[in-house]
């Protein structure tokens, strides 16, 4: 029985693939549990029309996506932090610092798109890619540079 299929199954096929099955096996469990329509001409036209819409709804998306993944490029982030002697760092720079630092310079980005390997752990100028879509990642360049002490008055005796 040829199929088409409505979600994506492991060993099966994917999203959208006309197949050839067992009778007994469209019957008893892609049909009753919705991963499968029949295939015949009307499915057929109603799928095709699905997909074009949802391509250019995706078209549009990635545009838009594209678009903001330039806006997020432009930025460069300076993040102070406290260091010790040898330039190394009291903590580390994660993605929550990288979110925040870019959300108080009117950027809203998920921290979890961010994708950093490890945190950064010294002074210095860092590329942290942000995947924006699956086909769009922006790079933000992320600079640490050493808090500056406030000097305090050496109380003499």
């Amino acid at each position: 029985m040829k199929v088409i299929l409505q979600e994506t199954l492991e060993g099966v096929g994917h999203l959208g693939d006309l197949i050839n099955v067992a009778d007994g096996f469209a019957r008893n469990y892609l049909l009753p549990r919705r991963k499968a329509v029949e295939a015949d001409s009307r499915s057929m036209k109603a799928f095709e029309h699905v997909k074009r819409v949802a391509a250019e709804k995706a078209k549009k998306e990635k545009l838009e996506i594209e678009a903001h993944a330039k806006e997020v490029s432009a930025v460069s982030l300076t993040i102070e932090m406290q260091a010790g002697k040898d330039d190394k760092l009291f903590g580390s720079v994660t993605t929550k610092d990288i979110a925040e630092g870019l959300a108080a310079q009117g950027v809203t980005v998920d921290r979890r798109k961010i994708q950093l390997a490890h945190p950064i752990k010294e002074l210095g100028t860092v590329s942290v890619p942000i995947k924006m879509h699956r086909d769009v990642v922006a790079t933000v360049t992320v600079c640490v540079v050493k808090k500056q002490e406030a000097e305090e008055p050496s109380a003499s005796e």
